[in-house]
């Protein structure tokens, strides 16, 4: 029976998290949506609940989330994690604190951390600081963010215009302390009425030590970094035993293929790396509701088992700015995603059965086009990033990437570690 239930914001988010539980020695099961009652497996000792409520209204976000812990409630979970991007994309209206306050209220929790800190992907947080690379955040590509534009690199700022609860920090020299000085610092603002706690982190090692002072606690908030150090803690709990394997998945065969929605950075330079056959397409005439799809899936059958193919619809931000002045957010973002699932669809059918997707709305696309529900995690390509399995009687393999991970020849590898 599953002991940690995971609520993730978005879809490359969960698998994300997923894999670090999977490299922790936890058998982990991921859901697209929430799932029915009665269809998460006995042998998971891990339920990720996929939303897509990262940007959504926060009523609506809230009311996802809490639906989705009821049900892992109802599968046995006693941990819960809400899990968000490791850049705490969020707005003055949320969703971070009000999914988070109402969690709390749910579980009749006092307190939350709140730590996104990656130290693998560059992402650390100082004096409660989120900092990406050797840059805060709101000096990165994030502050041109579409839909949620990350101008205040405190989160303790940020969280507190979220919520009407004190928001608090707990200081790095604090955490290095040990996981006891931790547990004082949280108790200790608890006692002050202080529900919502940013811990700073710096290195993998203070996730270690953050994971064995809160794996007790009921609720836990953060990216996926954080996750690193609750499967040790679980073991030294008794929650969770040692066993080999977790990250098996079965056989597939079938073309492989890329579809890339994301417009990251990091997304672009493993575009510019892919020594493949490559389409860029014509996402303006996407938006005039032109059948870009047909065409490019009949470039792409003809290329199909000569090696991996790339579809995108990437571009740079000053691009994607411009498509979405000329057709507004909401249509723009609504015809490239219908176009991609389209095509996902479209590969499937032609053979294709292990496919990599860039982008959390590309990959929330894909997958319900695929109608894909669950997702077996496999084994980690890049940090953060694994092959998955659909649960299904024919599975296929899919590697769901947020935009901003992976190294420049992501694409490339993902196929040679199958």
């Amino acid at each position: 029976m599953a002991i940690l239930g995971i609520i993730a914001d978005d879809f490359t988010g969960a698998t994300d998290i997923a894999g670090m539980l999977v490299k922790g020695g936890m058998r982990t099961i991921q859901t697209i949506g929430v799932p029915a009652k009665g269809t998460i497996p006995d042998d998971v000792d891990a339920v990720v609940v996929a939303l897509k409520s990262r940007s959504v209204p926060a009523k609506e976000a809230v009311a996802e989330s809490l639906a989705a812990l009821k049900t892992l409630q109802d599968a046995g979970c006693s941990r819960f994690f809400f899990k968000y991007c490791s850049t705490f994309d969020s707005t003055d209206q949320g969703n971070i604190g009000p999914v988070g306050d109402a969690l709390l209220d749910a579980l009749k929790a006092k307190q939350a951390i709140y730590c996104p800190a990656f130290p693998e992907n560059g992402r650390t947080i100082f004096f409660g600081h989120l900092f990406v690379g050797d840059l805060l955040l709101s000096d990165t590509h994030m502050r041109h963010h579409p839909l949620n534009p990350m101008t205040d690199s405190s989160l303790v700022r940020v969280l507190a215009r979220q919520t009407k609860h004190k928001v608090g920090l707990v200081p790095l020299k604090k955490v290095q302390a040990g996981s006891a000085s931790l547990r004082e610092a949280l108790d200790a603002l608890a006692k002050d009425g202080v529900r919502h706690v940013v811990v700073d982190a710096v290195a993998d090692t203070d996730l270690g030590i953050i994971g064995e002072a809160v794996g007790d606690d009921v609720l836990v908030t953060g990216g996926s970094g954080v996750a690193l150090g609750l499967p040790a803690a679980y073991r030294r709990l008794g929650l969770l035993q040692h066993r080999a394997g977790v990250d098996a998945l079965p056989k597939v065969d079938g073309a492989a293929a890329v579809l890339a929605g994301s417009c990251s950075s990091a997304t672009l330079g493993q575009i510019a790396a892919f020594k493949g056959a490559y389409l860029a397409l014509d996402t303006d005439a996407i938006c005039r509701g032109e059948d870009v799809a047909s065409a490019a899936l009949g470039w792409a059958k003809d290329k199909l088992g000569n090696g991996p193919i790339l579809l995108s619809a990437s571009d740079s931000p000053e691009a994607v700015k411009a498509l979405q002045s000329k057709y507004g957010v909401e249509k723009s973002s609504h015809a490239i995603e219908t176009t991609m699932a389209a095509l996902a669809k479209g590969l499937v059918a032609a053979g294709v059965g292990r496919l990599v997707v860039a982008g959390g709305e590309t990959s929330g696309a894909v997958v319900g086009a695929l109608d894909v529900t669950a997702l077996r995690i496999g084994p980690e390509i890049d940090p953060g990033v694994p092959w998955t399995a659909s649960v299904a009687k024919k599975p296929m393999l899919l590697a769901l990437k947020s935009g901003n991970f992976g190294a420049p020849d992501f694409f490339t590898k993902a196929f040679q570690k199958l």
